[in-house]
């Protein structure tokens, strides 16, 4: 088997991959592939076809991915969890970090939650703004009036 056959194998081995996770890694490695073969074909050694196919895929990867990514996801809904970072919630509970305990309502639904900054501590009735989400825990701060 010749280089030029090699690369157009990888080259429709990326482009399967890609199609079946879906998960915008091997196309650009296939753009690398594609590449590596026409310099096989031009008769251009092994280390040129392997620097080529390198220099290539990472050029495609570092520059068209991140639009990409921006382009395919545009239309994705954020899921349950996510969609609450950014919304107020209740204290429904005191929330201590060093104790441990805490819960606030959002949405109507009831949530263990700790506060970004050690050392507060919020009584029940508290407004709070979610922040981000750790395991299984909302990270909560104070709403400043």
């Amino acid at each position: 088997m010749n280089l030029t056959t090699f690369w157009l194998i990888f080259f429709v081995a990326c482009i399967v991959i890609e199609i079946i996770t879906m998960g915008l890694t091997t196309i650009w490695f296939a753009g690398g592939a594609l590449i590596a073969a026409v310099s096989a074909v031009f008769g251009a050694p092994l280390l040129v076809q392997i620097v080529l196919l390198t220099a290539v895929s990472l050029i495609l990867l570092f520059s068209t991915r991140p639009i990409a990514v921006k382009y395919f996801n545009k239309d994705r809904v954020k899921t349950n969890v996510e969609s609450l970072v950014g919304k107020q919630a209740i204290v429904t509970s005191e929330i201590n970090n060093l104790q441990g305990i805490g819960q606030v309502t959002v949405g109507g639904r009831e949530w263990s939650a700790r506060t970004i900054k050690e050392g507060i501590t919020l009584p029940a009735g508290s407004v709070v703004m979610i922040r981000a989400i750790n395991g299984v825990k909302l990270m909560v701060e104070e709403m400043t009036q």
